[in-house]
């Protein structure tokens, strides 16, 4: 990958003509959303999306989202949009859901995967919106990082892993969500959830009726299936350091933890639980309310790694609500590596 110099800019006049600009000229640019920072390009230039693929490290067969600023969008981008999407776009547009439907001719192979299926999502991030429309196009954006690390939800973030292998970075602010956004495709009867975020399985539900949950959500993904999601993959939002989830209660965990203390091992766990703990406690959330967790995950996450961590024992929330997407993301940051205490 060659070198070039990364611009960090502001989210004012300026910084968002430059950034068109650059995206109208085929360049890359980190892009904050209300989920994670995107890593945005033009959704109709094939050449753009192997940039992406290259910037990132990411295997091609890992589908792109394509961004849009506007409902009346989609149909240019799709195939038809059934009463379905009409339904999902109503309820939650712009939002941190992606609606996956059989793609239109105008959207590349690379940015599709090679599948007939595209991905199309309205952010609700202001800075996000106006991006897109400055730039005139629809804008294809996986997450901001080197493929398989934590997702980025600050533009320090973005420069850390990708200083030097894109154009710029939009810098606005730290992500709302923290989580990417759920995924569901109506490309298959009854629709399914492929990827878990900040709408929640039950929020589906009350508006379509029935919802599947893919299997691949909270297990491994099968041997030879095709990637349908971003998220898919088997070992992924991981740090270096490896992580252990510990199912259990309070004292099981704690009992648990300070019996394999020793140096480089760390606790991620809810706020509170460092009382009592023999090893250095990293805190990412509130127990009562799922959201917390989801806010500071990836941030976690990275830090476990600055802090020279070798050994993470992390306690998860229920998968229910968006404790779903917590659990999903955390299962696969663990490589499926789960000890039941109870």
């Amino acid at each position: 990958m060659s070198h070039m110099q990364t611009e960090r800019l502001q989210a004012d006049d300026a910084g968002f003509a430059r950034a068109a600009a650059i995206l109208q000229n085929g360049g890359l640019v980190g892009m904050p959303t209300e989920t994670v920072y995107g890593l945005a390009g033009n959704a109709l230039d094939g050449s753009v999306a192997k940039k992406i693929y290259a910037a990132k490290g990411r295997p091609s067969d890992n589908p792109l989202i394509v961004h849009i600023a506007a409902f009346s969008q989609l149909a240019t981008l799709v195939q038809t949009v059934p009463p379905a999407a009409e339904k999902l776009a109503e309820a939650f547009w712009p939002g941190p859901l992606t609606i996956i439907l059989p793609k239109a001719d105008c959207i590349p192979d690379a940015v599709s995967a090679g599948m007939p299926t595209v991905a199309v999502r309205f952010p609700s991030h202001p800075a996000a919106q106006r991006l897109i429309r400055e730039s005139g196009l629809p804008l294809a954006a996986p997450s901001a990082n080197l493929s398989g690390r934590p997702s980025p939800t600050t533009a320090a973030h973005v420069l850390h892993d990708l200083g030097g292998r894109i154009d710029a970075v939009l810098d606005g602010g730290p992500c709302g969500v923290g989580v990417e956004s759920t995924v569901i495709t109506l490309a298959d009867d009854p629709p399914r959830l492929l990827r878990p975020g900040g709408i929640t399985l039950e929020q589906l539900r009350a508006v379509l009726g029935t919802v599947e949950l893919d299997d691949a959500v909270l297990h491994p993904l099968k041997e030879g299936v095709r990637v349908a999601s971003p998220g898919m993959k088997y070992k992924h939002y991981s740090p270096q350091a490896d992580v252990i989830i510990l199912n259990g209660t309070d004292a099981q965990y704690k009992a648990y933890v300070n019996a394999h203390a020793g140096p480089g091992v760390m606790a991620l766990c809810y706020d509170g639980d460092e009382a009592g703990l023999a090893v250095p406690a990293l805190c990412y959330g509130n127990r009562q309310d799922d959201s917390t967790l989801a806010h500071a995950l990836f941030d976690a996450l990275r830090e476990v790694d600055v802090r020279g961590a070798k050994t993470v024992y992390a306690r998860c929330p229920q998968p229910v609500g968006v404790g779903l997407a917590v659990c999903n993301r955390l299962m696969r940051a663990a490589g499926f590596e789960v000890i039941d205490l109870a």
